[in-house]
């Protein structure tokens, strides 16, 4: 809902502030008073064409805000979000803009500057305008299959039709990146099938570069201390045969001193003894000493070539990993990836064949959906169609006939809304072909046959409306047509803000609201005024578009006759 427009420099509007409220609100006064610029600085704000014109003379620029509240369901949320707009949907809406006098604009959406584009997508979320000179929203056949579905309570059907187009195409997609992996894959069988036969060969396990790599170490460091050993074990080499020869010298001169008379006790023969003695003891210490060693030369034994075998693995390990772009311990994995692709590669047909399955079972769970939606939406346009032309007679359009078209489109067309195109067509004289909607010449007629529309999907499920403008829809019509104009305003308005410019004051009657819009000043000082009248007021204006310049007494009675009709 619209709840206030802001005003400043718009051609004869120097400044205005307007508060609007819910149900109908009419626009009346003078003609060139300037009612329809109050239209054309809101249609500045929602993102219209504007032209420099529209500054008033004298003002370096026009702006004009219009502040809307709409429901925290309403669909223009969804579409701030789309365009990156921050919002919260407990507050007020606000659309500025800003015209300058060499014809250059600025759009604002809750101060966030943006694109006049953009604007103008969100103006016509929140407003319809049906008029003399334009209509938007009800000209775009794109709101033409919504309007249907709305009227016809087709919305759970949408839905459903939404659902089986996702799942129809997620198995698209499933099954498209299948026959890509596949083909993918059996392009790279040989070389699957040759690497996997390195890996099997190699048969890499989970941390061997390590335990190999330690070992390596180990044998590198064993085999030197063996050598360091082996030399040691030298020293040994004829060392016992040389000490016993020692000890039989030594047993040779101990003899030939006691036969040359030496006592025992003497110092020569006791040395002699003792020295045997200490050779003796050699002779066990050695002994000792070279059991040690070899004791010790025991403890490194290994496998002559163990530590050429450990070099050999580890290299043959690096060098494939190197081949394959991977770490030396990610090859048992890559073993197990590769035989898991080589047997996909052989049971792709049937996994591909699953999916493709599951695409034509997707197919026609929503063909299916979709054509019983085609049908129901047939039947509600048949149901609208009789709903407009009963209301096309009270509004002098008695002539036209009007129809739904819904078109089956080629499956390549198909999308979550189903496979029907939509389209609001019009014959505007008896034998006349029908046509969309702007076959309709008079500005006056296409807003006549808007409110028709309008007021036949009122009230029928057709869901939130948003502000209708209806500039002059009484064009040219009076007396019972426009007691029915006024009448249908009036019931659309009772679910919708709807705002009216009229110069019919059957239809000012029926407003909750009356804005008169009067000129004021002299000369190049010539302002446009809005004034909200009070009842009493109403009744006057309305006593005025009755009677003209002289206000009688019985137009102030027709006119309270209107007001309370």
């Amino acid at each position: 809902m619209l709840i206030g427009l802001w005003i400043r420099d718009v051609v004869l509007i120097e400044a205005l502030d307007l508060s609007i409220g819910p149900g109908l609100t009419v626009l009346t006064g003078e003609t060139g008073a300037g009612k329809s610029i109050i239209l054309d600085a809101l249609g500045l704000a929602v993102g219209a064409r504007a032209e420099a014109g529209l500054v008033r003379r004298g003002a370096a620029q026009a702006a004009a805000s219009a502040v809307f509240a709409p429901a925290p369901t309403h669909p223009v949320w969804d579409l701030l979000e789309e365009k990156g707009l921050s919002y919260a949907r407990d507050e007020d809406l606000v659309l500025r803009r800003t015209l300058s006098a060499d014809g250059r604009s600025r759009a604002f959406v809750n101060d966030q500057a943006t694109g006049v584009g953009v604007l103008k997508e969100v103006g016509e979320a929140l407003l319809e305008v049906h008029g003399q000179h334009e209509t938007v929203g009800l000209l775009d056949a794109r709101t033409h299959r919504p309007m249907l579905d709305a009227f016809g309570g087709l919305e759970a059907q949408g839905r459903a039709v939404a659902e089986r187009w996702r799942d129809w195409r997620e198995a698209r997609e499933a099954a498209d990146t299948l026959r890509a992996d596949v083909a993918r894959a059996a392009a790279e069988t040989e070389e699957l099938t040759l690497r996997l036969a390195e890996l099997d060969r190699l048969d890499p396990r989970e941390g061997e570069e390590t335990e190999l790599a330690e070992e390596r170490a180990i044998l590198g460091a064993s085999e030197k201390a063996l050598a360091d050993i082996a030399g040691a074990r030298e020293v040994f080499d004829g060392l016992s045969s040389r000490v016993a020869g020692a000890v039989r010298a030594l047993s040779r001169a101990h003899e030939r001193a006691l036969l040359a008379g030496a006592a025992e006790t003497g110092t020569a023969v006791r040395r002699l003894t003792e020295a045997q003695g200490a050779l003796d003891r050699v002779l066990i210490e050695a002994a000792e000493a070279e059991a040690a060693v070899d004791a010790a030369a025991a403890a490194f034994d290994f496998e002559p070539d163990r530590l050429e075998k450990a070099e050999e693995r580890l290299f043959d390990l690096r060098g494939l990993a190197r081949k394959l772009h991977v770490p030396v311990e990610d090859l048992p994995g890559l073993r197990a990836r590769f035989a898991e692709r080589l047997r996909a590669v052989e049971s792709s047909e049937d996994a591909l064949k699953a999916a493709e399955a599951a695409v034509a079972a997707g197919r026609a769970a929503y063909l299916a959906e979709a054509g019983r939606l085609s049908a129901a939406r047939a039947a509600a346009g048949d149901r609208l169609a009789q709903a407009v032309t009963a209301e096309l007679s009270p509004l002098k359009l008695d002539k036209a006939r009007f129809r739904v078209a819904v078109a089956a489109q080629a499956e390549d067309r198909a999308g979550p809304t189903g496979l029907d195109r939509v389209a609001f067509e019009i014959a505007t004289n008896p034998g006349a072909p029908f046509g969309d909607l702007a076959a309709i010449a008079s500005g006056g007629e296409l807003a006549r046959f808007a409110l028709a529309l309008k007021a036949a999907l009122a009230g029928r499920g057709a869901g939130p409306q948003p502000l209708m403008i209806f500039d002059e829809v009484d064009q040219g019509v009076g007396g019972a047509v426009a007691d029915a104009v006024g009448l249908r305003l009036k019931r659309l308005a009772a679910d919708a803000q709807v705002l009216v410019v009229t110069h019919s004051p059957q239809v000012a009657a029926r407003a909750e609201a009356h804005w008169r819009i009067a000129k004021a000043g002299e000369g190049e000082r010539v302002r446009t005024a809005v004034e909200v009248l009070s009842a009493a007021d109403r009744e006057e204006e309305i006593a005025r578009m009755l009677a003209g310049a002289e206000i009688t007494d019985a137009a102030r009675a027709a006119a309270r006759a209107l007001m309370d009709a």
